[in-house]
């Protein structure tokens, strides 16, 4: 059976979360970033789980969040995009404290073995409320990311630097191709 969960991943200000309404204007199923998600929420009440006061608090979080994503999906009958997952969140948890992705995710594959990877790409980032980092950790996220992907199984297609629609294409193209998504 084909996973129909498919993670997009990668840079920080790079264009996932554009790439994914994208793709839900297209008729897919889509979920939206745990991260932003938790942020607007801990702003909002005042809270400590923000990536730049308690980054572990913030990454335990955007675990429980994801994985409840997962759980939600899982009566989906068609293709679900997931702008970022619990992936990125158990790789932010290794970065800050060391505990290994593999050992948060354990054995099963929650996304279908094709992930797409927005790469860092300055003409476009930008910070905000929600994003306060600057581009060069936004980097540094993307090489993590990009380095624990393939040791957890995951065949990593790289997005090109192109217009949203064009992303969205790519990824259904790839996806078609690889014979994952028959329409």
């Amino acid at each position: 059976m084909v996973n129909k969960f498919i993670l997009i991943s990668g840079c920080s200000g790079g264009g996932k979360s554009s790439v994914v309404f994208e793709l839900e204007s297209k008729g897919y199923e889509a979920v939206e970033e745990p991260g932003r998600r938790i942020i607007q929420e801990e702003l909002a009440k005042g809270g400590r789980a923000l990536p730049w006061i308690d980054t572990g608090a913030f990454a335990h979080r955007a675990i429980e969040v994801a994985r409840a994503d997962l759980a939600l999906m899982s009566e989906s009958s068609g293709f679900t995009f997931f702008d970022r997952g619990l992936v990125d969140a158990a790789i932010a948890l290794e970065s800050c404290s060391g505990l290994k992705a593999k050992e948060t995710l354990g054995k099963v594959r929650q996304y279908n073995r094709q992930v797409f990877l927005v790469p860092p790409w300055p003409e476009i980032y930008v910070c905000d409320a929600e994003r306060r980092h600057g581009y060069d950790d936004a980097v540094e996220e993307f090489e993590r990311i990009r380095a624990v992907l393939p040791a957890l199984g995951y065949d990593v297609y790289l997005l090109p630097k192109v217009g949203i629609g064009a992303r969205a294409d790519f990824i259904i193209s790839t996806l078609r191709t690889s014979q994952v998504l028959q329409e």
